[in-house]
């Protein structure tokens, strides 16, 4: 499928991967808008009447890609929670509006694409949520595939990716010992997950699917 003149929605404006994925799609000749809680146009997954305006704003799209995550890490014991209600805001519920919303203004060959991530088949202690919110992407993109269909639904889930997440921890020893570990024996970068991500888009018999971008993360 030609990109070239498709409309393009972007959700998790805060997000490397985000911007690798609109720069790549601009480059392909889409027509890119990134929206997120800061952003003009703005969208806020936690507010159904800000997805509803946004969706009313923009009209029709080709394909709508949400990228967007809020963490609520940290042992069971000490979860909060209104960050607990945050983080599937942003990974389920959020998606799941877009989708009321926005498959109305979906055209023909159109697509939606959420994000899920590695934790929901590697799950590890404190990472509780992430690992359901992240697993709840996966069901709830078949679920929609089958009811939204023809418009095609699908998940992507990247391993550990140097977007930027990992900035804050001595990210060279962890990389290291992740990619001592990963089948692929490297870390992923954005584009790894852009030139997925553009897969997803641009095959018109890929639906229902969750695409795994995380070197074989997830088996090791």
């Amino acid at each position: 499928m030609n990109l070239t003149d498709q409309k393009i929605l972007i959700i998790g404006a805060g997000s490397g991967i985000a911007a690798q994925l609109a720069a790549d799609l601009t480059a392909s000749g889409a027509k890119v808008t990134v929206a997120g809680r800061s952003t003009t146009p703005a969208v806020d997954l936690t507010d159904e009447d800000s997805i509803r305006r946004l969706a009313s704003d923009l009209g029709e799209v080709d394909h709508i890609v949400s990228v967007a995550a809020a963490h609520a890490n940290g042992p069971v014991s000490g979860l909060d929670r209104d960050a607990v209600h945050t983080a599937f805001d942003a990974k389920v519920i959020g998606p799941l509006l877009l989708a009321k919303h926005f498959a109305p203004h979906i055209r023909p060959g159109g697509s939606i694409l959420l994000f899920s991530g590695v934790a929901a088949w590697r799950p590890s202690p404190g990472l509780a949520v992430m690992a359901t919110t992240n697993a709840a992407v996966a069901t709830l993109a078949e679920a929609l595939a089958v009811e939204l269909a023809p418009i095609r639904v699908n998940a992507l889930s990247p391993g550990i990716i140097d977007s930027g997440s990992w900035d804050h921890l001595d990210k060279q020893a962890f990389f290291a010992d992740v990619a001592a570990k990963n089948p692929a024996r490297r870390i992923g970068h954005p584009s790894d997950v852009s030139a997925a991500a553009i897969t997803a888009l641009t095959n018109p018999f890929i639906t229902g699917t969750t695409l795994h971008v995380d070197g074989g993360g997830r088996l090791a």
